[in-house]
């Protein structure tokens, strides 16, 4: 019965791939897209393609990806914590790991916003940044600094979905406007494209952080949290 019921689900798969193949064979040529990304670029409000696909001409994309992102970062706000995400769970005495947060965190900071900036002409943007930040609020985390940014009260949370509202503003106003969802202004669009950035990077760091600071500890980390001090 199951060897029946294994071979016809075969069966019924391999004619579906037979027709997709048929179809596939009789449809136009593909499309050029690096060349139709090239045409509209002007239009686009930024110089660099993969700025412009992400944040322009696919932004339905970036949109989910940051609506999945914010959703497990409120989701990691368990009501039952007992212990404050501000609260260093972690702490070392570990000299090398102070002088790495002294010296690194700052330029990761510097590094964050240049990517920002960056993001409409060359490599770089919003995820890239708050991944920066996020690792530099890690950093901290593990030499013992108090986050307070992570004060689990009404302004923590609306960063959390600030980046996210932002870009939903910015769709509805392009719908408002006459064009289309997430079809920003011509004249604007340079503009809308970096405040959603700047606002996306640190959404994304604060999620990033979040998810960070709520995964249980592992027994090295318990151990490390004595008695050792900063």
């Amino acid at each position: 019965m199951r060897i029946g019921l294994v071979l016809a689900l075969s069966a019924l798969v391999g004619l579906a791939l037979g027709a997709a193949v048929l179809r596939i064979a009789g449809a136009p040529p593909p499309v050029d897209l690096p060349a139709a990304v090239g045409d509209a670029l002007v239009r686009s409000g930024v110089d660099n393609p993969v700025t412009a696909v992400l944040l322009n001409f696919r932004a339905y994309d970036t949109l989910l990806e940051v609506a999945v992102l914010v959703i497990a970062g409120v989701a990691a706000l368990s009501p039952e914590r007992a212990t404050p995400l501000a609260a260093p769970a972690l702490r070392s005495a570990n000299i090398l790991l102070h002088a790495l947060v002294a010296w690194f965190v700052p330029l990761m900071l510097v590094l964050a916003a240049y990517l920002v900036w960056a993001g409409g002409h060359r490599p770089g943007g919003a995820f890239q940044a708050g991944a920066v930040l996020a690792a530099a609020g890690v950093l901290m985390r593990l030499a013992g600094v108090p986050l307070h940014v992570l004060g689990n009260d009404l302004r923590f949370r609306a960063g959390l979905v600030l980046g996210l509202a932002t870009l939903l503003l910015v769709a509805l106003l392009g719908a408002s406007s006459g064009g289309g969802f997430l079809a920003y202004p011509p004249a604007l669009a340079g503009t809308l494209i970096l405040v959603v950035e700047v606002l996306l990077a640190l959404s994304i760091a604060l999620v990033l952080l979040v998810l960070f600071v709520s995964a249980p500890p592992s027994d090295g980390d318990a151990a490390s949290t004595g008695d050792e001090g900063v």
